[in-house]
Protein backbone atom coordinates (compact mmCIF):
# COMPACT_ATOMS: atom_id res chain seq x y z
CA UNK A 1 0.00 0.00 0.00
CA UNK A 2 1.20 3.79 -0.89
CA UNK A 3 1.63 6.01 1.55
CA UNK A 4 -1.11 9.13 1.93
CA UNK A 5 -1.03 11.89 -0.83
CA UNK A 6 -2.97 14.87 0.20
CA UNK A 7 -4.67 16.36 -2.67
CA UNK A 8 -6.90 19.82 -2.27
CA UNK A 9 -10.29 18.70 -3.71
CA UNK A 10 -12.37 21.35 -4.25
CA UNK A 11 -15.76 20.13 -3.18
CA UNK A 12 -17.91 21.50 -0.46
CA UNK A 13 -20.02 19.96 1.99
CA UNK A 14 -23.09 21.85 0.52
CA UNK A 15 -22.65 21.16 -3.03
CA UNK A 16 -25.86 19.01 -2.51
CA UNK A 17 -27.98 19.88 0.17
CA UNK A 18 -29.90 16.42 0.74
CA UNK A 19 -28.57 13.22 1.30
CA UNK A 20 -25.52 11.33 0.31
CA UNK A 21 -25.28 8.39 2.42
CA UNK A 22 -28.74 8.09 3.93
CA UNK A 23 -31.90 7.16 2.56
CA UNK A 24 -34.20 9.93 2.67
CA UNK A 25 -36.26 7.89 5.52
CA UNK A 26 -33.16 7.32 7.33
CA UNK A 27 -32.17 10.84 6.88
CA UNK A 28 -35.60 12.18 8.10
CA UNK A 29 -35.54 9.84 11.10
CA UNK A 30 -32.03 10.80 12.38
CA UNK A 31 -32.84 14.76 11.75
CA UNK A 32 -35.66 13.55 13.94
CA UNK A 33 -33.58 12.28 16.40
CA UNK A 34 -31.34 15.14 16.64
CA UNK A 35 -34.08 17.31 17.05
CA UNK A 36 -34.89 15.58 20.48
CA UNK A 37 -31.32 15.60 21.74
CA UNK A 38 -30.91 19.40 20.96
CA UNK A 39 -34.59 20.74 20.55
CA UNK A 40 -36.23 23.62 19.06
CA UNK A 41 -36.87 26.10 22.00
CA UNK A 42 -36.59 30.01 22.51
CA UNK A 43 -32.90 29.12 20.70
CA UNK A 44 -32.49 27.36 17.42
CA UNK A 45 -31.84 23.21 17.56
CA UNK A 46 -29.79 20.55 15.99
CA UNK A 47 -32.76 20.84 13.28
CA UNK A 48 -32.31 24.30 11.74
CA UNK A 49 -28.37 23.76 12.55
CA UNK A 50 -28.47 20.98 9.92
CA UNK A 51 -26.80 18.76 12.32
CA UNK A 52 -28.12 15.76 10.02
CA UNK A 53 -25.94 17.13 7.16
CA UNK A 54 -23.28 17.24 9.36
CA UNK A 55 -23.89 13.42 10.07
CA UNK A 56 -24.76 12.55 6.80
CA UNK A 57 -21.19 14.24 5.52
CA UNK A 58 -19.38 12.08 8.08
CA UNK A 59 -20.75 8.65 6.66
CA UNK A 60 -20.44 9.32 3.16
CA UNK A 61 -17.04 8.59 2.78
CA UNK A 62 -13.67 10.33 3.31
CA UNK A 63 -14.28 13.10 0.93
CA UNK A 64 -15.39 15.11 3.93
CA UNK A 65 -12.66 14.18 6.57
CA UNK A 66 -9.96 16.84 6.40
CA UNK A 67 -10.72 20.44 5.42
CA UNK A 68 -7.45 22.27 3.74
CA UNK A 69 -6.22 24.88 5.80
CA UNK A 70 -7.13 27.77 3.75
CA UNK A 71 -10.78 26.28 4.16
CA UNK A 72 -11.19 25.85 0.05
CA UNK A 73 -12.09 22.16 -0.11
CA UNK A 74 -10.75 18.85 1.54
CA UNK A 75 -7.80 17.11 1.14
CA UNK A 76 -8.33 13.70 -0.43
CA UNK A 77 -6.72 10.70 0.97
CA UNK A 78 -4.90 7.79 -0.44
CA UNK A 79 -3.41 4.68 0.41
CA UNK A 80 -2.89 3.21 4.24
CA UNK A 81 -4.77 6.67 5.15
CA UNK A 82 -7.61 6.13 3.47
CA UNK A 83 -8.10 2.62 3.76
CA UNK A 84 -8.14 2.94 7.14
CA UNK A 85 -10.58 5.57 7.49
CA UNK A 86 -12.62 4.04 5.07
CA UNK A 87 -12.89 1.15 7.62
CA UNK A 88 -13.87 3.27 10.53
CA UNK A 89 -16.51 5.18 8.58
CA UNK A 90 -18.16 1.49 7.36
CA UNK A 91 -18.27 0.68 11.05
CA UNK A 92 -20.62 3.98 11.97
CA UNK A 93 -22.38 3.06 8.66
CA UNK A 94 -23.57 0.13 10.07
CA UNK A 95 -24.43 1.68 13.31
CA UNK A 96 -26.62 4.34 11.88
CA UNK A 97 -27.95 1.91 9.92
CA UNK A 98 -29.00 -0.60 12.65
CA UNK A 99 -29.95 2.25 14.85
CA UNK A 100 -32.16 3.66 12.59
CA UNK A 101 -34.43 0.13 12.42
CA UNK A 102 -33.86 -0.09 15.96
CA UNK A 103 -36.04 3.06 16.50
CA UNK A 104 -38.57 2.40 14.12
CA UNK A 105 -38.63 -0.97 16.02
CA UNK A 106 -39.17 0.40 19.27
CA UNK A 107 -41.61 2.96 17.38
CA UNK A 108 -43.73 0.16 16.13
CA UNK A 109 -44.46 -1.03 19.64
CA UNK A 110 -46.22 2.25 20.67
CA UNK A 111 -48.23 2.75 17.41
CA UNK A 112 -48.75 2.10 13.97
CA UNK A 113 -45.59 4.13 12.37
CA UNK A 114 -42.58 4.94 12.42
CA UNK A 115 -39.86 7.25 14.76
CA UNK A 116 -40.80 10.58 12.73
CA UNK A 117 -44.22 9.38 12.85
CA UNK A 118 -44.13 9.32 16.66
CA UNK A 119 -45.11 12.71 18.90
CA UNK A 120 -42.35 14.59 20.12
CA UNK A 121 -43.21 13.50 23.94
CA UNK A 122 -42.61 9.59 22.24
CA UNK A 123 -39.71 10.21 20.49
CA UNK A 124 -38.27 11.40 23.57
CA UNK A 125 -39.65 7.85 25.29
CA UNK A 126 -37.68 5.92 22.80
CA UNK A 127 -34.62 7.47 22.95
CA UNK A 128 -34.55 6.89 26.75
CA UNK A 129 -35.27 2.97 26.03
CA UNK A 130 -32.65 3.07 23.49
CA UNK A 131 -30.53 4.75 25.82
CA UNK A 132 -31.09 2.94 28.73
CA UNK A 133 -30.93 5.64 31.25
CA UNK A 134 -33.71 8.43 31.98
CA UNK A 135 -34.05 11.51 30.26
CA UNK A 136 -32.06 14.74 32.02
CA UNK A 137 -33.47 16.97 33.46
CA UNK A 138 -33.52 20.62 32.65
CA UNK A 139 -30.15 22.39 34.51
CA UNK A 140 -29.22 25.92 34.67
CA UNK A 141 -26.38 28.02 36.27
CA UNK A 142 -27.79 29.88 39.18
CA UNK A 143 -27.51 33.88 38.48
CA UNK A 144 -24.98 34.44 41.61
CA UNK A 145 -22.57 31.18 40.23
CA UNK A 146 -19.62 31.95 39.21
CA UNK A 147 -18.15 29.54 36.12
CA UNK A 148 -14.67 29.89 37.14
CA UNK A 149 -11.90 28.73 35.45
CA UNK A 150 -13.76 25.58 34.67
CA UNK A 151 -11.57 22.14 33.78
CA UNK A 152 -7.77 21.94 32.70
CA UNK A 153 -7.51 23.43 29.39
CA UNK A 154 -8.79 21.13 26.00
CA UNK A 155 -6.78 18.77 24.49
CA UNK A 156 -8.37 15.94 21.81
CA UNK A 157 -10.97 14.45 22.15
CA UNK A 158 -11.12 12.37 25.47
CA UNK A 159 -13.68 9.76 23.68
CA UNK A 160 -12.98 7.65 20.98
CA UNK A 161 -15.89 6.61 18.63
CA UNK A 162 -15.01 3.88 17.64
CA UNK A 163 -15.84 2.21 20.40
CA UNK A 164 -19.43 4.19 21.47
CA UNK A 165 -22.87 2.43 20.98
CA UNK A 166 -25.00 4.19 18.61
CA UNK A 167 -26.78 5.99 20.37
CA UNK A 168 -24.27 7.72 22.57
CA UNK A 169 -22.31 7.81 19.35
CA UNK A 170 -25.25 10.03 17.70
CA UNK A 171 -25.54 12.13 21.29
CA UNK A 172 -21.65 12.84 20.30
CA UNK A 173 -22.44 13.64 16.74
CA UNK A 174 -25.18 15.72 17.35
CA UNK A 175 -23.15 17.87 19.18
CA UNK A 176 -20.24 18.34 16.95
CA UNK A 177 -22.79 18.93 14.46
CA UNK A 178 -24.32 21.51 15.98
CA UNK A 179 -21.00 23.24 17.79
CA UNK A 180 -18.39 22.50 15.31
CA UNK A 181 -17.02 23.94 12.68
CA UNK A 182 -19.80 24.87 9.80
CA UNK A 183 -17.27 23.84 7.01
CA UNK A 184 -17.82 20.23 8.00
CA UNK A 185 -21.89 20.78 6.75
CA UNK A 186 -23.24 21.59 10.60
CA UNK A 187 -23.58 24.46 12.21
CA UNK A 188 -26.04 26.42 9.76
CA UNK A 189 -25.34 29.84 9.40
CA UNK A 190 -23.23 29.66 12.66
CA UNK A 191 -26.24 29.03 14.79
CA UNK A 192 -24.47 26.72 17.71
CA UNK A 193 -22.48 29.48 18.10
CA UNK A 194 -24.77 31.98 18.45
CA UNK A 195 -26.84 30.08 21.19
CA UNK A 196 -23.60 30.37 23.39
CA UNK A 197 -22.50 34.03 22.61
CA UNK A 198 -19.54 32.46 20.26
CA UNK A 199 -18.61 34.67 17.63
CA UNK A 200 -15.90 32.35 15.64
CA UNK A 201 -14.20 32.62 12.91
CA UNK A 202 -15.38 34.05 9.62
CA UNK A 203 -13.77 30.79 8.04
CA UNK A 204 -11.40 27.93 8.85
CA UNK A 205 -8.52 29.84 7.16
CA UNK A 206 -8.89 32.62 9.74
CA UNK A 207 -8.11 30.09 12.51
CA UNK A 208 -5.07 29.07 10.66
CA UNK A 209 -3.15 32.66 9.82
CA UNK A 210 -3.94 34.44 12.87
CA UNK A 211 -6.17 37.32 11.68
CA UNK A 212 -8.88 35.00 14.23
CA UNK A 213 -7.97 34.51 18.47
CA UNK A 214 -9.97 33.17 21.20
CA UNK A 215 -8.19 35.52 23.54
CA UNK A 216 -11.06 37.67 24.20
CA UNK A 217 -12.72 34.40 25.82
CA UNK A 218 -9.87 34.02 28.24
CA UNK A 219 -10.02 34.87 32.23
CA UNK A 220 -8.17 38.02 32.03
CA UNK A 221 -4.83 37.29 33.55
CA UNK A 222 -4.93 33.36 33.15
CA UNK A 223 -2.33 33.33 30.08
CA UNK A 224 -0.13 30.62 31.48
CA UNK A 225 1.84 28.18 29.56
CA UNK A 226 -0.40 24.92 29.69
CA UNK A 227 2.06 23.19 31.98
CA UNK A 228 1.68 25.96 34.88
CA UNK A 229 -2.22 26.52 33.98
CA UNK A 230 -4.11 25.56 37.79
CA UNK A 231 -6.19 23.22 36.05
CA UNK A 232 -3.26 21.09 34.72
CA UNK A 233 -1.26 21.50 38.01
CA UNK A 234 -4.35 20.37 39.93
CA UNK A 235 -4.95 17.41 38.03
CA UNK A 236 -1.12 16.48 37.98
CA UNK A 237 -1.04 16.37 33.98
CA UNK A 238 1.74 17.49 32.81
Amino acid sequence: MGQAEWVTVPISTRDVDGPVFFTPHEWDTIEAATARIIPTDHHPGAREAKVVRFIDRMLAGTQYIFPAADGDGFLRMEGREQDAWAERIEARRMFYREGVERMDGLARQRGDGDFIGLSEADQDAVLVELSGAPRPERFALAAEEEAGLGGAPAGNQPVNEDFLDFFPLLVLNTRQGFYGDPVYGGNENRIGWGVIGFDGPSSLAATMDGSYTTRKYMVEGAEWPYDQHPEVLRYGRR
